[in-house]
């Protein structure tokens, strides 16, 4: 009886150990989750801070830029602009002229002309209007370009294009209260011009630069020449040194593309003759003197074989040489060139006076054969009398 009640005890006073083992455990894990959740508070400027002690605050969003007044008095953040005007009613009008400023090369190789020009877009965006007392406009550069709409042209046929950059973007955009906007760049484009050489260089090509929305169809906008032909100016001193630019005219079509529809297309075309004075002193002078260098040989006695051979074999390969610069300098066309009907003709006759030397040298050695026979034969027959 005494074992039981001394056992009974001996287990009671387990469970009392156990008990406070279990206690100091438990208080050490609400003591880390108090001060965990106080390091997050002080972490995230929340709760008390320490008397005296700095407050930290959220530092602001640097990628969002400030407003300018001009932004907030055109309130650009009250609009989408991603949208064009009047989105889902009639197409919107858009204007253009053109300021040709230089026409710099003139490629037969490439078949491809670079022009440099002022292209300018005249619309209407009410979104844009704001009050004014004076009736004044405002100018803006680039940096406002990319946060409204403007019309997205492109150069249909075009090589390489770019906006001159130099000392800032050449880009302009002037806007008026009533919403009537000025979009104006500085535009540098190699475009893609079909020639063709048949009469060259007695030729006369026409070349156009095609100018075109890439996104919009007919349905949303309408490109125009603004001044109909007026639209287009040139600089007098516009020049080039093979060409004489004869005229330049501006017409409007339609384009139509299977996958996407009908879009309106602006042309500029421009008409180029080619100046002859060059190439008369490059090829056709030389090619006629070698000619008449060949018929030189002609007056030299047949018998002097060292003074007619070297000179048709110079007129010969020279000719050979004028043929091969010319055309090193044109594109491999699949067509006879006016000029290689000339060039080639030219060789003909220089050939031909080198084939007259062989003939003359070989009939006549053909001739002599038959003369000394002769002499032979009547020198026997004179013996034998």
């Amino acid at each position: 009886m005494q074992v039981d009640t001394v056992l009974v005890l001996f287990c009671i006073w387990l469970v009392g150990a156990a008990g406070k083992m279990v206690q100091p455990r438990g208080h050490k894990l609400e003591t880390y989750k108090q001060s965990r959740l106080r390091r997050d508070t002080n972490m995230d400027g929340g709760g008390g801070h320490k008397p005296g002690g700095p407050i930290f605050k959220r530092s602001p969003d640097m990628t969002k830029s400030p407003m300018t007044k001009s932004e907030q008095l055109l309130r650009i953040d009250d609009h989408d602009f991603t949208m064009r005007p009047a989105f889902g009613g009639p197409p919107i009008p858009v204007g253009v002229d053109v300021q040709v400023e230089s026409l710099d090369t003139i490629s037969e190789v490439d078949m491809d002309f670079t022009m440099t020009l002022y292209l300018r877009h005249y619309w209407k965006d009410e979104r844009l209007s704001f009050p004014s007392t004076n009736n004044q406009s405002m100018t803006f550069d680039s940096r406002l370009v990319k946060k409204i709409w403007v019309p997205d042209m492109f150069f249909v046929h075009s090589k390489r294009s770019f906006i001159h950059d130099t000392t800032t973007d050449n880009v302009m955009l002037r806007v008026y209260p009533d919403g009537n906007v000025l979009y104006s760049l500085r535009v540098t484009v190699t475009a893609m011009c079909n020639m063709d050489l048949s009469r060259f260089p007695l030729d006369t090509q026409t070349c156009s630069l095609e100018i075109e929305s890439y996104a919009y169809t007919d349905d949303d906008l309408m490109l125009y020449w603004k001044k109909g032909n007026e639209s287009l100016n040139t600089d007098d001193r516009i020049s080039l040194s093979q060409f004489l630019i004869q005229k330049f005219h501006t017409t409007t079509k339609l384009a139509f593309y299977s996958s996407t529809g009908w879009y309106n297309r602006l042309y500029i075309h421009f008409t180029l003759r080619r100046h002859i004075f060059f190439f008369l002193l490059q090829t056709y002078f030389p090619a006629t003197l070698m000619v008449m260098l060949s018929w030189v040989s002609f007056w030299i006695d047949r018998r002097a074989v060292p003074a007619r051979v070297p000179l048709g074999i110079t007129t010969v390969l020279t000719m050979s040489t004028i043929i091969t610069g010319v055309n090193a300098s044109m594109p491999r066309v699949s067509y006879i060139k006016a000029v290689d009907i000339y060039l080639w003709v030219s060789f003909v006759f220089v050939f031909l006076s080198v084939i007259e030397y062989a003939a003359v040298n070989y009939l006549s050695t053909v001739q002599e054969r038959k003369e000394r026979k002769l002499r032979e034969r009547v020198s026997v027959n004179s013996w034998d009398f």
